[in-house]
């Protein structure tokens, strides 16, 4: 068996989880880059544990109301971004931007990390967490944060949508070449 490093492994897990879906999925492109779009709005939002459910939600109510529908696996699996090992800093980024935003002062970096540290990294049931995210998120650190995601939400969801559209066109162009060359060299 192979032995990876701990960056081999997580380029794999990227890879294979994010990339790999994309590369497989029959449908058309904009069914794709919807998905990815709602996936990566959602992942930044300070919402890590309820990400995929909103993106369910998100997909339910565009299929039923808007008659709109997208990659539900890619949707889920793009909300991955934030994670235990992304979220410190995505949500300090958050804070940041959302303290900028309302012209308050910024608490240090340090401080939310071990203050987020407490509540996720604690010996709490899954209720328990909740429970105390949402005491976190409703005392400093949410208003900043719940202001401050909002740009990178956008931002982010949208530049997927057309990176993923980008995406889809080139290897579609790549797939034709390749058939194209395949077609000429039957020909000879």
């Amino acid at each position: 068996m192979r032995h990876f490093t701990p960056w081999q492994k997580i380029k794999r897990i990227f890879r294979y989880r994010l990339v790999v879906p994309l590369l497989r999925s029959p449908h058309p492109p904009k069914y794709k880059a919807l998905g990815v779009s709602v996936g990566v709005a959602w992942s930044m939002t300070p919402l890590v544990g309820i990400q995929m459910y909103l993106v369910f939600m998100t997909w339910m109510i565009m299929k039923k109301l808007f008659k709109r529908d997208f990659s539900l696996p890619l949707g889920l699996a793009y909300t991955w971004i934030t994670n235990v090992f992304t979220m410190i800093p995505i949500y300090y980024a958050f804070y940041v931007t959302g303290q900028v935003m309302m012209h308050r002062p910024v608490t240090r970096y340090a401080d939310l990390k071990d203050t987020m540290k407490a509540v996720f990294f604690a010996d709490y049931s899954f209720w328990e967490k909740i429970m105390a995210s949402g005491k976190l998120l409703m005392q400093d650190w949410g208003l900043g944060m719940a202001v401050g995601c909002l740009p990178w939400a956008l931002v982010f969801g949208v530049s997927s949508y057309y990176l993923t559209m980008r995406y889809e066109r080139l290897r579609a162009e790549l797939k034709m070449e390749r058939l194209k060359q395949k077609g000429e060299k039957w020909k000879k």
